[in-house]
């Protein structure tokens, strides 16, 4: 025994088998590694077999449970560098035995007990996602209120099997390790300063698990065009902590599709949003151009947007989809219709994003969400507050959710009208009140009203799983209650009925509404970006309005310019969305798409796809899926400069009133 190390190992499990170098510093870190890789690989076979409608073969399962252990180790590997590093300063010595014993138990046993609580929390995110745990588990955590409320209400097996699970956990670690970290090293000084190194550089090589310029990452892992599978390649630890690490990095489309010269970008995002570069001519504001009113009004209507949570075409009779809607299809044969309208994300954010502001998305987070667009961001709030309008937001729940509460005060909102608000109500959940209590009180409010214009953005969440509604108010479309086909209908219900109060109504004569989803239920797919999942309804519906179905390609933030257009409202705004009713000759309808990392740029038929770090494809839509075909170079730049233009606007302070 040498300088000053304490005995020889003690009688942990690991002892007996004689697996590692006898009396080794690192031979409960050893342990940790086995037991998480045994546990992240029962897991995804778990999943992999949970998921196998998607999975199909044995060949990918193969795969993606070898992929998995390659990328489990990655985790692990940076799990264990600091206990690597200490243990052999730390374990076997007299002074420092104690409080080695002491790091190791609690590290390891936490390390453990994360990655199992990441794995246990994965079916409930997939259910909802169709992905492992990233970014959103994240912010998420900011509203424990609803998250609670909504797994209590709509999770409750799942929630007594994970917690019974977490407890199997605890009871393992809190039985194992801290006899494992018990045991004393009975090398010496020499011994370890020689074989340190090289330990060390074990651990280096399983974080970086590539011989390559970069390390692995999900990418290198990622096989299928199905967004799950590639997931299920990594743990949901690795998920989470990656979509952390990559959220700094995550707003300069630039970096992420290519870059091409701002100049060029510009050209092209101009041309699309006009037809005509010369419509613009401020270099401090480079998008701002002239909106002209596409119907003359002998003074401005009032605004009302009624953004319907999750409400995509699949879901509605007039689109094809199920026969759930019946209130929104008779009100379609009294305005403008959208058929082929294509929302920009896949969250509500998104769909705020695209609605009230005309802005593009980005393959970082939604602007409502970022430091930068908190105040002096164009919306229609605040473009129509120069106008003379009173500008308010209704919810049903709690304002500050998103961040929305925030964003709306510093960009135009006077008012925000949110589930305190509420003295009185038919019925709560875990989202807040229900759609009739919201459109209820939006009816108060707007009849309220003087004789100065108003913008009112309403939007519901009775639509949202866990999907509670009153009982009795609808006959249910299929058991049990909570489904999101009986969500829907309630919606929709609730609709009808605001409308026929709005009807009946002083305001109803001089009032603009709209009625859009902000983005499809469960956005997923096979597909690099499934288009179809991003189909949503909207109708226009008002003074002046023509009975008619708009059947040409659009996308959600063209609604902003065509609402101005429509209300009577003209001026200079920087939103490269178009006044659908006023389109330039031979300008294409387009849609932009946001779809994890990937986004969309389809103009047509024909669809060009962004990846991170990957050549972009091409494909053609048939309004089912997508076939590859030629990349089309100067479509290929539109789809880049879309989404450069919307990363450097933003972090510019380029999308602004004039």
């Amino acid at each position: 025994m040498e300088s000053g190390a304490v005995g020889t190992c003690g009688n942990s499990p690991l002892s007996k088998g004689g697996m590692f170098l006898k009396g080794d510093p690192w031979r409960a870190v050893w342990g940790f590694v086995i037991h998480a890789a045994l546990m992240l690989t029962v897991c995804r076979l778990g999943l992999v077999l949970w998921q196998w409608e998607r999975v199909g073969t044995a060949g990918v399962a193969l795969r993606i449970l070898v992929s998995g252990l390659r990328m489990d180790l990655v985790m692990i590997s940076y799990l264990v560098a600091l206990p690597v590093v200490l243990a052999p300063f730390l374990n076997g010595f007299v002074r420092t035995h104690a409080l080695w014993r002491f790091f190791s138990s609690v590290w390891l046993s936490a390390s453990l007990c994360f990655l199992f609580f990441m794995e246990a929390a994965t079916p409930f995110f997939i259910s909802e996602y169709d992905t492992r745990p990233n970014r959103l588990f994240v912010e998420y955590l900011g509203y424990p209120k609803e998250i609670v409320t909504m797994l209590v209400t709509g999770y409750k097996a799942e929630l007594l099997f994970g917690f019974v699970a977490l407890g199997g956990i605890l009871f393992f670690v809190r039985r194992i390790y801290p006899e494992m970290c018990r045991s004393r090293s009975s090398w010496g000084l020499l011994s370890r300063l020689l074989v340190t190194p090289l330990v060390a550089l074990l651990v280096v090589a399983g974080a970086r698990s590539s011989l390559g310029h970069r390390p692995a990452n999900p990418s290198t892992v990622a096989f299928s065009t199905d967004h799950l599978l590639n997931s299920l390649s990594l743990s949901s630890g690795y998920a989470l902590f990656y979509a952390i690490y990559g959220m700094s990095y995550e707003t300069d489309a630039s970096d992420i599709y290519g870059k091409m010269p701002v100049s060029r970008m510009l050209q092209l995002v101009r041309e699309s949003a006009t037809g005509n570069v010369g419509d613009f001519g401020d270099e401090a504001i480079p998008t701002a151009h002239e909106l002209t009113t596409g119907l003359e009004r002998t003074e401005p209507l009032n605004l009302v947007i009624l953004l319907e949570e999750s409400l995509g075409a699949e879901f509605v009779g007039r689109m094809g989809g199920l026969p759930l809607t019946p209130h929104l299809d008779a009100l379609a044969e009294e305005g403008l219709f959208f058929d082929r309208l294509y929302a920009t994300g896949t969250r509500s954010v998104r769909g705020i994003e695209a609605v009230t502001t005309g802005f593009f998305p980005t393959p970082g987070r939604s602007v409502v969400k970022l430091g930068k667009s908190q105040t002096n961001f164009f919306s229609l709030a605040s473009f129509l507050k120069t106008k003379g309008y009173k500008t308010r937001f209704v919810y049903g729940g709690t304002a500050n959710f998103d961040n929305m509460k925030s964003f709306f005060l510093g960009n135009g909102f006077d008012e925000v009208i949110e589930e305190k608000d509420y003295k009185t109500y038919r019925f709560k959940g875990s989202w807040g009140v229900s759609d009739e209590d919201l459109f209820t009180k939006a009816h108060e409010v707007l009849s309220a009203d003087g004789e100065t214009p108003s913008f009112t953005l309403v939007f519901s969440s009775s639509n949202h799983s866990p999907f509670e509604f009153p009982d009795g108010a609808i006959d249910l479309y299929e058991a049990p209650k909570a489904t999101v086909n009986n969500a829907v209908k309630y919606a929709d219900y609730a609709l009808g009925r605001f409308f026929e109060m709005a009807k009946a109504s002083r305001y109803w004569d001089r009032t603009l509404f709209l009625v859009v989803a902000d983005h499809n239920s469960r956005v997923y797919g096979n597909s690099l970006v499934p288009i179809e999942r991003f189909r949503i309804p909207a109708l226009i519906i008002g003074p002046g309005v023509t009975p008619s179905v708009y059947g040409a390609l659009a996308s959600q933030a063209d609604l902003p310019p065509t609402l101005l257009s429509l209300i009577g409202v003209s001026g200079k705004t920087p939103m490269i969305g178009r006044d659908l009713l006023n389109m330039p000759e031979g300008l294409v309808g387009r849609a932009v798409m946001q779809f994890y990392k990937n986004q969309a740029y389809m103009e047509g038929e024909h669809v060009v796809v962004l990846q991170p770090g990957k050549v972009h494809r091409q494909f053609r839509y048939d309004g089912i899926q997508l076939m590859e075909e030629a990349l089309d170079p100067l479509l290929e730049e539109k789809a880049l400069a879309h989404a450069q233009w919307a990363s450097w606007s933003y972090s510019k302070g380029k999308y602004r009133l004039p």
